[in-house]
C-alpha cells in the first residue's frame, strides 16, 4: 500500500455514523495528544541545557527538536509494544466499536490529564499515563482475559527499575566526575587531567546506546552489529570508543588550549541534547500516536477484523509528522513552565519559585532534620550559580548538564533497543534531583521547598496512573455502551476540565512567583562566593 494513500484506501461506502466520528476525532486527537505529549515532556529534553544556560530555551528545544523527529522515524518497535502489547484486540470477537472505544478514550483522559499536569508545572510520565489509560480502558469493555497482564507487569516494572537504578548511577557518577574536577569544569590544567576520560565516556556511551543499539535497523549499523559485536562482544567495543574519543579530547586541549576547556563540557551538552531528543522522539512517540494510529487501521479494515488491523504496519510518513507535532509542543508557554518547575526542583540557586503543599513541606523538614548538622552546612564543590562574567543565574553548570544529558539518553535508548517504552519523565526527574544530591543542593535556601517538590512530583505519579485507569474505563464504557453520544459526552468532559485546570495553573503560578519574590534578597547566593 502507498503510504501517502493510507486515509484514501478507506472504504466509506460501508462506514457507519460511529465509524465516521471516530475516525475524525482519532485524527483529530492524534495530533492533540502528540502535541500534550511535546508541552510536558518538553522538560525532559532541553532542563539540562537551559538550566546550565549554554543554550536559551528556544534554541535548546530547535537543537532537541532535529533528534526528536529522527528518533520518532525509529519508533515502530516500541509503538507495536504500547499499541498491542498491554492488551489483545483480537480477543475483542472483532468488535469494532469496542476496540474503536479503548483508543478513542484514552485519548480523551490523556490529553486533558497531560494539559492540566502542564497547566501547573508538573512533569509527568506520559508513558506510564498510557499504560494504565490502556488498562483500565480494555479491562473496562474486555475484562481480565484480553489483558496480557504479563507484557503490563514488565512494561510497569522496566519504567520503575529504569528510574531507581538510573538514579543511583547518576549520584555515583555525578560524584566521581564533580570530584575529580570540582568547579573547574573550564580550567585547562584540570581537564588535560580528567576531561578526555569524562568527555570520552560520555561520547563512547552516546555512541553505543544512540547508534550501535537505537539504530540497529538500519543496514549499516545492523551490519556491523552482526560482524563486529556479535563477533567481539560490546565491552571492547565500548572501550576503543572511549579510548578514541578520549584521544581526540585530549589532542583538542592541548591544540586549541583555554578556547577548547571553555567550550568542551558546554558542547558535550549541546550533542547530549541532540541524542536526548533522538531517545524521546523513538521511544515517547508510542504514548501519543500509538492510539491514534491504531484506530485509524483499524477503520480502514473495518470489514476484516479487528485482528486482521493489528498486524498493519504503521506508515512511516506518519511517524514523522508526529515527531514535528511534538517539536509543536514542545516550542509552547505551558512546556516553558514545565521546564522551569524541572530545572528549579534540582537548582542550586538558594530561591527558587516552586509549589509543594503543606504536608510534602512537612515531610521534606522532617527528612531534613534527620541529617546531621555539619552535613547540612557542609561546602559544595559544585560552582557558584551565578555564571562568570555576567549577572546571568544558572541552576547549574555544564558538567552536571552533561552527566544528566549522557546518562538519561543512554538509559532510554537501551530501553528503546528492547522495544520496552520507559518513562523519560521519571528517568530524567530522577537524574536532576540525583546529580543535585551529589552536588548537595539541599544543604542551603530553598532546601525544604525543593525536597517538597520533588516528594509532591513522585506522589502525583503515582495518583496519576490510578486517576488514568479509572478515568479511561469509566469513559471507554460510555463510549462502548452509548457510541457517538459517548464520545460527545467524553470531549465535552474534556473541555471543562482543561478549562478549570487551565485557570487555577495560572493562579498556582502567580502566587508562587510572588512567594519567590518576597522571600529574595541582596546576599542570596553570598554562600558560594569565596
Amino acid at each position: 500500500m502507498n503510504h501517502f494513500t493510507f486515509l484514501a484506501a478507506i472504504d466509506f461506502s460501508t462506514m457507519t455514523t460511529f465509524l465516521w466520528v471516530a475516525l475524525i476525532v482519532a485524527v483529530g486527537m492524534l495530533i492533540w495528544d502528540t502535541v500534550e505529549v511535546g508541552r510536558n515532556d518538553a522538560a525532559n529534553l532541553v532542563n539540562a541545557a537551559y538550566g546550565a544556560r549554554i543554550l536559551t530555551r528556544r534554541n535548546a528545544v530547535w537543537v532537541a527538536g532535529i533528534g526528536v523527529v529522527l528518533g520518532a522515524c525509529m519508533s515502530s518497535g516500541v509503538i507495536e509494544t504500547a499499541r498491542k502489547g498491554i492488551f489483545d484486540p483480537a480477543l475483542l470477537d472483532d468488535a469494532i466499536q469496542k476496540a474503536l472505544a479503548i483508543y478513542i478514550a484514552v485519548y480523551i483522559v490523556d490529553t486533558a490529564l497531560l494539559y492540566g499536569y502542564s497547566a501547573f508545572g508538573m512533569p509527568v510520565s506520559t508513558t506510564a499515563c498510557l499504560v494504565f489509560e490502556l488498562l483500565g480502558a480494555s479491562y473496562a469493555v474486555g475484562g481480565s482475559e484480553i489483558v496480557k497482564w504479563p507484557n503490563a507487569g514488565k512494561v510497569v516494572f522496566a519504567i520503575i527499575a529504569s528510574s531507581v537504578i538510573s538514579g543511583n548511577a547518576w549520584f555515583y557518577v555525578q560524584r566521581a566526575v564533580r570530584g575529580a574536577i570540582r568547579d573547574r569544569g573550564d580550567n585547562l590544567i584540570t581537564l588535560l587531567l580528567h576531561g578526555a576520560w569524562a568527555g570520552g565516556g560520555m561520547l563512547a556511551m552516546l555512541t553505543y546506546f544512540m547508534i550501535i543499539k537505537g539504530m540497529k535497523s538500519v543496514p549499516v549499523v545492523k551490519s556491523f552489529n552482526t560482524e563486529v559485536i556479535e563477533a567481539y562482544g560490546a565491552a571492547p567495543v565500548v572501550l576503543v570508543l572511549w579510548l578514541g574519543f578520549a584521544v581526540v579530547i585530549h589532542m583538542a586541549l592541548v591544540t586549541f588550549r583555554q578556547k577548547a576547556a571553555r567550550r568542551l563540557f558546554p558542547g558535550l551538552a549541546i550533542i547530549g541534547t541532540l541524542c536526548m531528543g533522538f531517545a524521546f522522539g523513538q521511544n515517547d512517540l508510542a504514548n501519543c500516536a500509538a492510539p491514534g494510529l491504531s484506530a485509524i487501521t483499524l477503520i480502514e479494515h473495518h470489514d476484516q477484523g479487528v485482528g486482521f488491523a493489528s498486524k498493519v504496519n504503521l506508515p512511516g510518513w506518519m511517524l514523522f509528522a508526529s515527531g514535528l507535532l511534538l517539536l509543536s509542543g514542545m516550542l509552547t508557554k505551558r512546556a516553558h513552565r514545565v521546564t522551569q518547575a524541572a530545572v528549579s526542583a534540582g537548582s542550586m540557586s538558594n530561591v527558587v519559585a516552586l509549589y509543594a503543599p503543606r504536608w510534602c513541606q512537612r515531610i521534606a523538614r522532617r527528612i531534613l532534620k534527620l541529617r546531621k548538622t555539619n552535613e547540612l552546612t557542609g561546602s559544595t564543590m559544585a560552582p557558584s550559580p551565578i555564571k562568570p562574567g555576567t549577572d546571568q543565574v544558572r541552576d547549574y553548570d555544564p558538567l552536571r548538564a552533561c552527566v544528566i544529558l549522557g546518562v538519561s539518553a543512554s538509559v532510554i535508548a537501551m530501553a528503546s533497543s528492547f522495544q520496552l517504552p520507559v518513562s523519560t519523565t521519571y528517568v530524567t526527574f530522577a537524574a536532576v534531583i540525583s546529580t543535585g544530591a551529589a552536588d548537595r543542593i539541599l544543604q542551603r535556601g530553598d532546601a525544604e521547598l525543593k525536597l517538597a517538590r520533588t516528594i509532591w512530583v513522585v506522589f502525583s505519579w503515582f495518583s496519576a496512573a490510578v486517576v488514568a485507569a479509572i478515568a479511561a474505563g469509566l469513559v471507554c464504557w460510555l463510549i462502548a455502551t452509548t457510541g457517538v453520544w459517548g464520545i460527545g459526552i467524553g470531549l465535552g468532559l474534556n473541555l471543562t476540565a482543561r478549562t478549570v485546570l487551565n485557570k487555577r495553573g495560572d493562579r498556582q503560578a502567580k502566587r508562587t512567583e510572588e512567594e519567590a519574590e518576597e522571600r529574595l534578597n541582596p546576599e542570596q547566593f553570598s554562600d558560594y562566593e569565596g
